[in-house]
């Protein structure tokens, strides 16, 4: 079975909270969103416009949360077998290379995420073809931030960006660099947990980055169960 594994410094206990407590948001408000939507649609021939938008993004922020989350908890899944027949010091050193590959795996994710975001939030995207290697020069003609999303409309408590991001112009819908940020905030969460899970490892507090022997584990579970 997965293993939760929370770090003490105040660093990971924050981030393990962030993560847990935007995931039981976002399930809470897809929920409700699409228990009204339906009720809307067949009871009373109506529905909200931006549901379906609405739900799409919180799907995806779910999503991202969610892969982060699971490199924590080692619920990701992998195949141990060949691993598994060779010595202790051997396996260790392949997970570290395996550490070592998915956290530069997530620092190119990292560098494309930025630079997608950046186009809608005024911001500069990065130089270099892999990794940053420094912030392009913006022009004002680059400017982003004006793109909207498609059905749901601006709330009130929101209209202070129209001086930041779009000069004074009102929104109509929700600018997309609002929910376009969890491509950088969710690659970065998914980085620094790649990088906990690799000192992990060095430190010998655990074998590998994935669940080890997850169906046995749950058998013996189901067996305990059964015994009490």
């Amino acid at each position: 079975m997965s293993v939760h594994t929370a770090s003490d410094s105040m660093l990971g206990k924050f981030v393990n909270e962030l993560e847990e407590s935007f995931i039981a948001l976002i399930l809470g408000l897809m929920t409700i969103i699409t228990f009204v939507n339906v009720v809307l649609r067949y009871v009373f021939n109506t529905g909200l416009i931006w549901g379906l938008e609405v739900t799409s993004f919180l799907f995806a922020w779910l999503v991202l949360f969610g892969v982060s989350y699971a490199v924590k908890t080692t619920a990701n899944l992998g195949v141990d077998a060949l691993t598994n027949i060779l010595p202790p010091h051997v396996r260790k050193v392949l997970a570290l290379v395996a550490g070592a590959v998915c956290i530069a795996y997530a620092a190119l994710l990292l560098k494309g995420a930025w630079d997608y975001w950046a186009n809608f939030a005024n911001l500069p995207q990065t130089t270099g073809r892999w990794f940053p290697t420094g912030l392009e020069e913006m022009k004002r003609t680059s400017y982003r931030g004006w793109y909207e999303m498609v059905d749901t409309p601006m709330p009130g408590f929101l209209r202070f960006l129209e001086d930041w991001m779009n000069d004074g112009d009102a929104y109509e819908k929700i600018p997309r660099f609002l929910p376009y940020f969890i491509l950088p905030f969710g690659v970065a969460l998914l980085l620094f947990r790649f990088v906990q899970a690799t000192v992990r490892v060095w430190t010998g507090q655990a074998e590998s980055l994935i669940v080890s022997h997850e169906a046995e584990d749950a058998v013996e579970d189901v067996a305990h169960l059964n015994k009490d």
